[in-house]
């Protein structure tokens, strides 16, 4: 899927975080702009998120242990979860506090010309940045709209440095914003409301993506897609006749676990029904490769029981589950 994509996203955006933190707070220390100072804190915030991501990625990648038999692919969201708090507390909370600060006590802005030029060449970057992230979603987008898109990727890394880079952009221009009418005014206060414009806008990012990565580290099912490819793959129709019901859940971003209750003919024999489900594992496998773990167990159906209703531990009985989020 998106490892590599998603890597060569965050490599963008951290080389242009690096170099636009470090012009920013050079124009800070010239300007005394309150505005550069946040948003210096903001880029070096994101340099640390992007770090977070690429060690996320690499401590996924280990192998199954007896103690964390499923291996560690949910490592990526515990470290993307981590950086929706770091962009909270220390980009947004630090420009809430700056910006108040700034204007209890505002003072005209020097050289007027380091924020104003490091702004722009920020706004140059990042665009950069953000058109990288973009051309790699789309590859794994498809139809989605770019709502849809965030909310449902079971792979963190594209959405995070997605609301990342627009947040950034959309920052910069807040910043661009209140810089320029402190100059026009003379007035300092609104180089403090921009910074604090800036704070409001990292912290409503930072909880849109605590929300969506809370919900993958609370493990989330498999797209309605995979979902129906997999129940069709289970049924050959002569042995295997139905799936009675059935349950599926992200171990990581490219690995699903799948469980279900698989209705075969009463009068099978045991080695008939072992050859069906192994053949069924296969067809699942083929259907929805990132199906990496699978049990199947084979019942037999009744109408009566299946009335039930789809709860499991009661009955053999109930629809397969359509995938939310």
């Amino acid at each position: 899927m998106s490892a590599s994509g998603g890597t060569k996203a965050i490599v963008a955006a951290l080389g242009a975080n690096l170099a636009i933190a470090a012009a920013k707070f050079v124009a800070f220390l010239f300007s005394g702009s309150s505005s550069m100072l946040a948003e210096s804190v903001h880029s070096l915030a994101d340099s640390g998120n992007q770090a977070l991501l690429l060690l996320g990625g690499k401590q996924a990648k280990r192998e199954a242990t007896p103690q964390h038999p499923f291996g560690y692919g949910r490592e990526r969201y515990i470290y993307a979860f981590l950086v929706s708090i770091v962009l909270f507390s220390v980009g947004g909370m630090f420009a809430l506090y700056e910006g108040y600060e700034k204007i209890k006590d505002p003072h005209e802005i020097e050289a007027w010309y380091w924020p104003v030029g490091v702004l722009v060449f920020a706004i140059i970057a990042e665009s950069f940045s953000f058109r990288t992230a973009i051309k790699e979603s789309n590859t794994l987008r498809g139809k989605k709209s770019w709502t849809e898109f965030v909310r449902h990727a079971k792979a963190p890394e594209l959405p995070v440095v997605l609301l990342e880079d627009l947040g950034a952009l959309v920052g910069l221009i807040l910043a661009l914003g209140g810089v320029g009418l402190a100059l026009l005014t003379g007035d300092g206060v609104w180089d403090g409301i921009g910074t604090l414009c800036i704070g409001v806008l990292l912290i409503l990012i930072a909880i849109i993506l605590a929300a969506e990565t809370k919900s993958l580290l609370l493990g989330e099912s498999a797209g309605a897609e995979e979902v129906e490819k997999i129940a069709a793959a289970v049924v050959d129709g002569d042995t295997v006749t139905r799936v009675i019901h059935m349950r599926t859940l992200h171990l990581g971003p490219e690995e699903l676990l799948v469980a279900a209750k698989i209705a075969v003919q009463h009068d099978d024999t045991a080695a008939e029904v072992a050859n069906a489900i192994n053949a069924a594992e296969a067809r699942i496998r083929e259907a929805v490769p990132i199906a990496r773990v699978i049990y199947l167990e084979p019942d037999i159906y009744s109408e009566a029981e299946a009335a039930k209703g789809p709860d499991a531990d009661a009955s053999p009985g109930g629809p397969v589950p359509t995938a939310e989020h």
